[in-house]
């Protein structure tokens, strides 16, 4: 096996030669299941004559046990889960949604997709909501939903944000597509709001190279969801699921949209829960080491996460300050010709999975964010794939030594 981390004997530079995107493998057990099902051919999770191996309905039945919920409506991504949750929440064309700035463009593309409107809220220093926007945007725009993103893994005051919603009369969507596992003093996320959102894209904390789930507890939007997710009026085959006469209230009214999950995708996933607390874990000892080595880099900040946050980082976050923007671009570069690839959410065009409000041009207006345009300017990410060793995290974090020190010399 090749070394994860060379020295250049010429320059005096650490490579990192690991790759960042690399997730972990499907566990046998899930590669089994997905190929006994390819020798079925019932990939489509409802069956007719037979109902064959409800892969995605089991799936659906062991992580709302996970989750502690009563129902979970495995969709075809993610951001599919956003949408069919807004719509089975209520949210109708024109209605506003309030969402936090720092989040993915699936995010308010699922708002756009329901037809309604995004009001964005500022965030602060440490990437998650400001609440006190919040409480001026929810009265200014009189929304009734909020859209909260738990961008990146970054949970914000829930007690107060429990608090603004009964006191604004706001209904709470959680997207959670970066928190699974991560609770608030003791709380899982997805328990907060009427409904969660999760993904199973590759990059995330489960992989069936895309897929959404939508929890909840709620038996009439969990059943609209079912019909919104395109069960072809099968939704007695589903596990998680309310009452079947929950389902006659609105089996007439509710549109098939065809975003279900397929019995492949929940072949793939199940397993994959069995595992999720020891790649917690292992991602939780990458970023404290890697959070205690950029501590000392000059230039760069890691914001402290709250007492009562236990998050789940698949990513790291951090900003670049005392820098300008031609300088953190040298600075990206030369980390990026040393084989660490880092994000940057100040970027002029968006890159990848780094696009900011002011490149969602279909919002029908310009959004105004000093706030969050002050912090996007040094915001940085790297993923972070579970395998890495104490060793790799070392070599990484001696990458962006060396390449701050070559950008700003004695400034560093």
């Amino acid at each position: 096996m090749a070394k994860l981390a060379t020295v250049d004997t010429t320059a005096g530079r650490t490579v990192f030669t690991k790759d960042l995107s690399a997730p972990d493998p499907v566990p046998e057990e899930g590669i089994e299941a997905a190929l006994g099902l390819m020798r079925d051919g019932r990939l489509f999770r409802y069956g007719e004559d037979r109902s064959g191996l409800p892969e995605a309905a089991l799936f659906e039945e062991e992580f709302a046990r996970t989750l502690g919920v009563r129902y979970a409506v495995g969709l075809n991504s993610g951001g599919c889960a956003l949408f069919v949750a807004l719509k089975a929440a209520g949210v109708a064309p024109g209605d506003t949604v309030l969402v936090n700035a720092f989040t993915l463009a699936p995010v308010p593309g699922a708002i756009a997709h329901a037809g309604a409107v995004p009001v964005l809220v500022e965030i602060t220093p440490s990437y998650v909501i400001d609440l006190d926007d919040l409480e001026r945007k929810a009265a200014a725009s009189g929304a009734r939903v909020l859209l909260l993103s738990y961008m990146r893994g970054h949970l914000p005051d829930m007690d107060r944000v429990l608090e603004l919603c009964r006191r604004l009369d706001l209904t709470l969507i959680e997207d959670c597509a970066h928190t699974m596992g991560a609770t608030w003093d003791g709380r899982l996320s997805g328990t907060f709001g009427k409904a969660a959102c999760f993904s199973a894209q590759t990059f995330k904390h489960i992989n069936a190279g895309e897929g959404g789930i939508l929890a909840t507890d709620d038996p009439d939007l969990a059943a609209k969801a079912v019909l919104l997710s395109g069960s072809y009026m099968l939704y007695a085959q589903h596990k998680a699921r309310p009452e079947l006469e929950v389902f006659e209230r609105h089996k007439y009214s509710t549109p098939n949209c065809s975003m279900r999950m397929s019995n492949l995708v929940g072949a793939l996933l199940r397993p994959q829960l069995a595992t999720l607390e020891e790649r917690i874990a292992r991602w939780r000892r990458i970023h404290g080491r890697l959070a205690a080595h950029f501590a000392e880099i000059a230039h760069i900040t890691v914001p402290p996460r709250p007492a009562k946050e236990a998050f789940v980082p698949s990513s790291i976050q951090f900003s670049v300050t005392g820098l300008s923007a031609e300088e953190i671009r040298a600075f990206l570069e030369d980390c990026e010709r040393h084989g660490v690839h880092i994000k940057w959410f100040g970027t002029p065009e968006p890159v990848g999975f780094t696009s900011t409000p002011a490149h969602w041009r279909y919002l029908p207006v310009t959004p105004d964010l000093p706030a969050s345009d002050a912090v996007f300017r040094g915001l940085c990410d790297i993923r972070l794939p579970p395998s890495l060793t104490d060793e790799d995290c070392d070599a990484l974090a001696a990458v962006l030594r060396q390449s701050m020190h070559a950008v700003t010399g004695s400034r560093s």
